[in-house]
């Protein structure tokens, strides 16, 4: 059986906020997870820490299987800023993604919020896929627009992140 079909058969799965105690194997997480860009264990300590009302990570009988680092910008207050999407290997396949991007935009900390955010490069097609479904899956409105240039922001050792943006469908908002 792969390591796979047993996770598949293990406990619940447990969605939660991060705890400070949390950074160090949210850190291994992401670094299992290519090409994610690896943060350091000190960033993810803060958004464990920070802004963790505006985090999620799930677990599987004391096992970190997914991680979702999003906040709430102060200049934007109806934008749910989602940073990092990690997904262990041995998960993939659950629909973990789209599950935690559902868990985090119902909770009480995302009340206000009409939209959701992240950027893409264009070449990450497991991300682009990932949001396509969840926008599809809420009725959400999907545009994307060039944000951070490869050549105007990261002086060409980076390609152009796109801004994604997912509108929520009214009803769904009054139905909250």
């Amino acid at each position: 059986m792969s390591h796979l079909g047993s996770i598949k058969k293990a406990s619940e799965l447990v969605f939660r906020k991060p705890d400070s105690e949390d950074g160090s194997e949210i850190w291994k997480l992401i670094r299992r997870c290519k090409p994610l860009d690896e943060n350091s264990m000190y960033c993810n300590l803060l958004q464990c820490d920070h802004f963790r009302d505006t985090c999620v990570m799930v677990e599987r009988d004391g096992e970190l299987l997914g991680w979702i680092s999003g906040y709430i910008a102060p200049s934007e207050p109806e934008s749910f800023f989602v940073w990092q999407v990690a997904v262990s290997p041995d998960a993939r396949g659950l629909g973990l993604g789209k599950r935690m991007l559902t868990h985090l935009i119902e909770r009480d900390e995302a009340d206000a919020c009409t939209q959701l955010k992240t950027t893409i490069t264009r070449s990450n097609e497991a991300s682009w896929g990932l949001f396509r479904s969840f926008a599809r899956s809420i009725g959400g409105e999907l545009t994307d627009e060039a944000h951070f240039h490869e050549d105007d922001h990261f002086d060409g050792h980076a390609a152009t992140e796109h801004m994604v943006t997912i509108t929520f469908p009214q009803e769904a908002r009054a139905a909250a």
